[in-house]
């Protein structure tokens, strides 16, 4: 056995391992992708769930963002008003503006009053349903299909169905708009949480054409909007919608709503 050889290999191959050490060190410091501090105090300031609600792959996503002034202090659904607040502090930027929102699922056609034209027998999917003869079994091809690809989709259990339709819960609703995204009818929205008064209709047919196919269908007849002093009710395409910065909740829409698609909810 050769010593000197030995001793050799050990010295090439020590000195090559403490070479790349130092260069690791060297480059590391070199090219170190500097993280602003607020970036990480965001991060742990988020509720961590990754939902994509905000809009980003995830919520270090939305922390560079805000950073970066690309997204609002607000911009997490799951974290809401506190949340934005405490990350406001952060950015040194007032929070308060930002308002807690929920999902609505603007659909009155429960299986008692909306017709059915035929028997779907297929994947229990609102998606793949939607594909099938006039746009699904309902009546109403505007209608909520109840087959719960929202509900498939909600990651907080906050949405159902509930004789037919979907109905969000609002105090489990987080408005990550999940929900809003899987409707392939394009029923559910975003409201402010505050908002008491709704409109369970999204059909544009014409009143008769309507009125043939669901019991709770919006026709058009325009008596909320002529009876609404905030001017918060509109009728477009025979279809009412309310401006909610406008609306008092003052109920007077419900009252005057013949088909009674329009709701007023006083609950806190």
């Amino acid at each position: 056995m050769n010593i000197t050889a030995i001793l050799l290999a050990a010295a090439i191959v020590g000195g090559a391992g403490l070479f790349i050490g130092i260069f690791l060190g060297v480059s590391g410091k070199k090219f170190a992708v500097e993280v602003d501090e607020r970036e990480e105090a965001i991060l742990n300031t988020l509720p961590g769930n990754n939902c994509g609600g905000c809009g980003y792959a995830g919520c270090s996503g939305l922390a560079s963002a805000i950073v970066q002034g690309k997204a609002d202090v607000g911009g997490c659904p799951v974290g809401g008003a506190p949340v934005a607040e405490k990350i406001g502090k952060i950015m040194g930027v007032d929070a308060s503006a930002n308002e807690r929102k929920v999902t609505f699922v603007k659909c009155g056609g429960t299986c008692e009053k909306a017709k059915t034209e035929y028997e779907y027998f297929g994947i229990k999917d609102c998606i793949m349903a939607s594909q099938m003869q006039d746009a699904g079994a309902k009546g109403c091809s505007y209608g909520c299909l109840g087959y719960g690809s929202c509900v498939e989709a909600c990651p907080f259990d906050a949405i159902h169905i509930v004789d037919g339709i979907a109905v969000v819960d609002k105090e489990a609703c987080k408005a990550c708009g999940k929900c809003v995204e899987a409707c392939p009818k394009h029923l559910i929205e975003l409201i402010p949480y505050k908002q008491k008064t709704f409109v369970q209709c999204n059909s544009n047919e014409k009143g008769k054409a309507l009125m043939d196919v669901c019991q709770a269908g919006c026709i058009g007849c325009r008596l909320c909007e002529r009876n609404c002093e905030a001017g918060a009710i509109t009728v477009n395409n025979f279809l009412a919608h309310i401006d909610a910065d406008k609306c008092t909740n003052c109920g007077v829409c419900a009252e005057k709503c013949p088909r009674k698609i329009i709701t007023v909810r006083f609950e806190a």
